[in-house]
């Protein structure tokens, strides 16, 4: 069994850690079942693992906090659908790449219920749409905008941290990091891209397409 969960309002980053922690060790003693936690943070940038100070460029504009996930910069704020996945990777095989690859997935299949493209890059982590109605790169290629954040860390084989999808947030707010690291492409959301999508929208999006990519369905 896994849990669903979904928090409305906005959850202070100090308080999803600290139940995300608290659930991971839970899971990892076999006292709780697996989980996937919904919800939205105010605005606030996280550092993973392979940060670098230089692409924090706003660093007074919204508390930053340490992840100790995986992954650069990100910014989450309100009108982006956080999902905190807390799964146990050791009993799906305990190949962290092809769990990261799962994960992709399920955003490319959500993403593929309302009619977008979601494509992954080899050397950029998340999920990418092309923009063709948008001038191209200097060298000719098509530019390309971030629509999914991925970065997760385990712990004793679960999993957590996990998805961000861009659904309605401020996409100037990331103007105060270089998100993921990558300057020559952009952010985008699925309002951005013409869809008159709701939060609610891709959380019915998200637990649909679960079970395509994991085999199991959330309680």
């Amino acid at each position: 069994m896994i849990d669903w969960i979904r928090s409305d309002g906005l959850v202070a980053y100090e308080d999803a850690l600290r139940e995300m922690e608290a659930r991971v060790a839970r899971i990892a003693d076999g006292t709780a079942n697996e989980a996937i936690w919904l919800l939205e943070h105010p605005p606030l940038y996280t550092a993973g693992t392979s940060a670098k100070p230089a692409d924090l460029i706003a660093p007074d504009r919204f508390p930053v906090y340490e992840a100790r996930r995986g992954g650069q910069y990100t910014y989450h704020g309100p009108g982006q659908r956080v999902v905190y996945v807390m799964l146990d990777v050791g009993a799906r095989g305990r190949d962290v790449r092809a769990f990261v690859q799962s994960l992709e997935a399920w955003v490319i299949a959500t993403l593929a219920e309302f009619n977008i493209r979601g494509e992954v890059r080899e050397g950029r982590v998340g999920v990418w749409v092309t923009r063709p109605e948008k001038p191209p790169l200097p060298d000719g290629s098509p530019r390309e905008d971030k629509v999914a954040a991925i970065g997760i860390r385990l712990r004793k084989w679960i999993s957590f941290h996990g998805i961000s999808i861009n659904v309605e947030p401020d996409l100037e707010h990331f103007a105060g990091i270089v998100p993921c690291g990558i300057s020559d492409h952009g952010v985008t959301s699925l309002v951005d891209l013409g869809l008159p999508v709701t939060i609610d929208d891709v959380d019915l999006a998200l637990k649909a397409t679960f079970p395509r990519i994991f085999g199991s369905v959330p309680g």
